[in-house]
């Protein structure tokens, strides 16, 4: 079997508030979960909020994972509102953002489950791509005239690049991949419990198109 050596990781609790971890080095085992159905793998047709933005969902394994479109114009004024120039808010616009909902729902006699969004994949027309996390954006930002309090702020609004949740733990935030607007990707995702790891799919994802809001 397949095995990795496991890196150090910082634990989320995303109902306590973030707590300090030692750094955890282990070999793990790579697991491959295969869902059977559609809707485990998450390709059925998304549902459609409200608002008409599109969600897809996965449920499996202990596992809950939801991410639902941000218009590039929602993420265009949301970062200019946080003190982004708007030239640089626009170049934010141009990748393929999605709130994102993170859960473990396994009972407790299963253990605590952890994710590290580095070791993710979009899928996109034959290419494998690593999502755009933390560091990435905070090596971008310390070569860019980008004023502190808009760091902090772009920071917190994404996801941990790893964290770990007990049973019944859940955690939001945005996602980011380095896809253009209405491009349609399958995401590999892992998620590692009592050192196994395992990679679920969720398939067809559709970035949202660049359009403009309008008000109703």
């Amino acid at each position: 079997m397949l095995r990795f050596l496991g890196r150090g990781r910082s634990v989320i609790r995303a109902i306590v508030g973030p707590l300090a971890a030692a750094a955890l080095i282990a070999l793990t085992p790579i697991h491959i979960v295969r869902d059977a159905t559609a809707q485990n793998r998450g390709s059925a047709e998304p549902a459609e909020p409200p608002d008409r933005l599109r969600t897809w969902q996965y449920a499996a394994h202990g596992v809950f994972l939801e991410l639902t479109q941000r218009l590039p114009d929602q993420t265009r004024g949301f970062f200019e509102a946080r003190g982004f120039e708007p030239k640089v808010a626009d170049e934010i616009a141009s990748y393929c953002f999605f709130q994102s909902i993170v859960k473990n729902t396994a009972p407790p006699s299963e253990g605590d489950v952890e994710f590290d969004l580095g070791e993710w994949r979009a899928i996109h027309r034959g290419g494998r791509h690593r999502m755009r996390v933390r560091e990435y954006w905070d090596r971008l930002w310390s070569e860019r005239e980008v004023s502190e309090a808009a760091r902090i702020a772009f920071k917190w609004s994404l996801f941990p690049t790893r964290q770990t949740y007990a049973s019944g733990e859940y955690n939001w935030g945005m996602t980011v991949f380095a896809l253009r607007p209405s491009a349609v990707l399958d995401l590999e995702f892992s998620s590692t419990r009592r050192g196994r790891r395992s990679v679920h799919r969720l398939t067809g994802i559709e970035c949202a198109p660049d359009v403009r809001m309008h008000p109703r």
